[in-house]
């Protein structure tokens, strides 16, 4: 079972091939899997640094917390560049982002058999503070059902930090864009989006037009080969 964190702070746009440049050097020169790190994911959204750190193994059991053994020159680096989010932020733990739901398809309950490895796509928007446990449920009551299956979703993990969401969400199939697209007018998909509305609001409604804008863009990906 894989572990994961998800750092999120605000990052200058444009910067994200300095960034990536950065993680890029370290990652290839320090080892970051003798640590118990097996991969990252770095995305921007609207003004978002968005960190999804993978592990092997639970980090509360291993103790093995450090992201990176050269994590204060990585911090001096992108220091210019990724500053905190969080209104109260006091130290690095304060950037990273409770989860409050996650679920897995069991032994891909409905999904083709020749389905492929599952993709990953990052969905961002704004939460109503402290509606957590209300989207958890409206959330569980929805994957219980035949959406998972129809929009190809072998798993989802949800946080939030301050009023940021997201949505983590790995499917089969289709392009993400093109599950949406064809399927946004089914009753299901209607229902979730409608449940989800009063607790769940576009990041930047100016350039909100459908929920393909709300979809991050990952520019820098790291997996651990041994």
């Amino acid at each position: 079972m894989t572990f994961r964190n998800v750092i999120v702070c605000r990052m200058v746009p444009g910067s994200e091939q300095t960034v990536a440049d950065v993680f890029g050097y370290y990652d290839r020169t320090t080892r970051p899997q003798d640590l118990g790190v097996v991969g990252r994911t770095l995305l921007s959204f609207h003004g978002l640094y968005i960190h999804l750190i993978e592990r092997d193994a639970d980090p509360k059991v291993t103790g093995q917390t450090r992201g990176l053994p050269a994590f204060q020159q990585i911090a001096e680096k992108i220091g210019p560049y990724v500053t905190p989010y969080p209104r109260d932020w006091k130290n690095p733990s304060d950037s990273v982002a409770k989860e409050f739901y996650r679920w897995a398809s069991t032994e891909g309950a409905g999904l083709p058999a020749d389905a492929g490895e599952p993709s990953r796509t990052v969905i961002v928007a704004r939460i109503k503070p402290g509606a957590e446990p209300t989207v958890a449920q409206i959330f569980a009551e929805s994957d219980a059902g035949p959406l998972p299956g129809m929009m190809g979703v072998t798993g989802r993990w949800l946080y939030s930090i301050d009023d940021v969401y997201l949505h983590v969400l790995e499917r089969v199939g289709e392009p993400f864009d093109g599950a949406v697209e064809q399927r946004h007018d089914q009753p299901v998909f209607a229902k979730i989006m409608d449940d989800l509305s009063p607790y769940i609001s576009p990041f930047d409604p100016e350039t909100w037009g459908s929920p393909l804008d709300a979809v991050a863009t990952e520019f820098y990906r790291w997996r651990a080969e041994d």
